[in-house]
């Protein structure tokens, strides 16, 4: 693979970005919002609740002043995995919210009884009903929230629901993923006071009113990761543009320690990878700024080839390694030990008939199919297609022979 390829909007900044504007009496405009099937399932769930939610290219406009429901259907929640990220804008609007358990990937438990606490400590009732849960609140109140866990979904939960509670809440032990300080950024110019996103405690004080605004989406760092590790696989060359390296050091530094030359600008990143890759002896996944969950699966696609023997645990979830039973197929030597993963490089992968069984287990399925001998059949785009932009045509255009079909 070879060429350059512009990265896509953050998929996990402008989902909870479109959840955010229920907040908001009046239009707001998200630019740089990639066009996925999750955007959809958002974009329906809104329109459900009386927004008037349109995309037009990588622009979404949304009048959140709008909604009138506060009931979001089965059979929207079960669309994605992260929907329960509306349950604190449309409380924190509304002062109801009745929805039930969120879908999307298989990755193992992750419960949501973190997310109905936090409402609880804000002052909400919270009654589950078998798999539907109904949350009421006269007036969400600010309180000290502290996570055992820092959680990425229930942090920005909290941050949506404080903004227009009454006082102030401490949020300890938030998470600090960049996507977290892209929508508290996006919610401080619609008038939100929220300070320390980023940081291991955040501040929200309630205001009275957020106001419509127009915002871009910051750019996709586990796309830009993708990218480079299947160029990387392909023993390639490419430019990412439109990147920011400075939210993936963690990510960088593996490339870089598995023998990959890397040219770092602002907004840019160049990667060369015509010499022999090298294993990496210890990848653990780790809340940010660790290395993330979600480019676990890409970069074992990597290494599958790299010589020596790279040891990846798995901290986050529980079923993350789905993908490897697939890599298998072509040939990788790799041996699953509860949430460790032993992969011993081979000299090649080939290709073969595998088939995506979540979102970033798909793309890693991806990556190492460019850098295999012969033809991969690949299937499960629904998975992919919940992530990533046309895949199919950035790999064809950095040099790849990739035909969709549809059955």
């Amino acid at each position: 693979m070879q060429g350059e390829v512009t990265v896509q909007g953050a998929k996990n900044s402008a989902l909870p970005m479109m959840a955010a504007t229920i907040l908001c009496k009046g239009q707001c405009v998200l630019h740089n919002v990639p066009r996925l099937t999750d955007v959809w399932a958002a974009s329906r769930i809104l329109n459900r609740l009386g927004c008037n939610c349109h995309m037009e290219g990588n622009t979404v406009t949304i009048d959140g002043g709008a909604a009138q429901s506060w009931e979001i259907p089965d059979s929207d929640m079960r669309q994605m995995r992260s929907s329960i990220m509306f349950l604190g804008p449309i409380l924190g609007r509304t002062g109801a919210c009745t929805l039930s358990l969120p879908g999307g990937c298989e990755l193992g438990p992750r419960p949501i009884d973190l997310h109905l606490e936090a409402m609880r400590r804000m002052g909400a009732a919270v009654a589950e009903e078998g798999e539907r849960i109904r949350c009421c609140a006269k007036e969400l109140h600010g309180a000290k929230i502290h996570l055992p866990f820092p959680s990425v979904g229930v942090s920005e939960n909290v941050i949506m629901a404080a903004t227009l509670a009454k006082g102030e809440t401490v949020l300890t032990n938030a998470a600090r993923e960049p996507e977290i300080i892209d929508l508290a950024a996006f919610l401080n110019q619609c008038g939100a006071k929220i300070r320390g996103a980023g940081e291991s405690t955040v501040v929200i004080q309630g205001v009275e009113k957020l106001y419509p605004t127009s915002y871009t989406v910051m750019p996709d760092r586990i796309a830009a990761v993708t990218w480079l590790c299947a160029a990387a696989a392909s023993k390639g060359s490419i430019c990412v543009r439109g990147a920011r390296p400075s939210d993936m050091e963690a990510c960088l530094s593996v490339l870089e320690q598995a023998g990959c030359r890397l040219g770092i600008c602002p907004d840019r990143i160049f990667l060369e990878a015509s010499r022999p890759l090298r294993a990496v002896p210890e990848i653990r996944t780790m809340p940010h700024p660790g290395f993330p969950t979600d480019g676990q699966a890409i970069l074992m696609a990597l290494l599958a080839t790299a010589a020596g023997t790279s040891v990846f645990e798995e901290t986050i979830f529980e079923s993350r390694y789905m993908h490897a039973g697939e890599l298998l197929r072509m040939g990788a030597n790799i041996r699953i030990f509860g949430r460790t993963a032993i992969v011993r490089g081979v000299p090649r992968l080939h290709g073969a008939a595998v088939a995506a069984q979540d979102l970033r287990g798909g793309a890693a399925l991806a990556a190492a199919a460019a850098g295999a001998e012969g033809e991969t059949v690949l299937r499960g785009l629904s998975h992919i297609d919940r992530g990533y932009e046309d895949l199919a045509g950035v790999f064809n255009n950095l040099g790849c022979q990739v035909r969709r079909i549809s059955f």
